[in-house]
């Protein structure tokens, strides 16, 4: 299902998403097909979000569309100061 399908089925929710296509651009994911999984109780979010498979995403569907930012070095820590 696209992006936008989804939002209108599950409108204003949190839902757990199995990613099946994207596009990526630099340091993001453009996420362009998914299959629900299910919906996530706003309390539940949090914990769904960290512990969602890999290929799969908690996301809300508030957004307009659905982007995973990418992080090239996550363990690479800038010291300010």
């Amino acid at each position: 299902m696209k992006w936008q399908q989804i939002r209108e089925l599950f409108p204003d929710q949190f839902v757990l998403l199995s990613i099946l296509d994207y596009t990526e651009q630099e340091d993001k994911k453009i996420v362009t097909e998914v299959a629900p999984i299910r919906v996530i109780p706003a309390q539940d979010a949090n914990k769904s979000f960290f512990s969602a498979e890999p290929g799969s995403i908690v996301y809300h569907t508030s957004n307009e569309e659905c982007v995973i930012h990418l992080r090239k070095d996550p363990l690479l820590r800038v010291r300010r100061g």
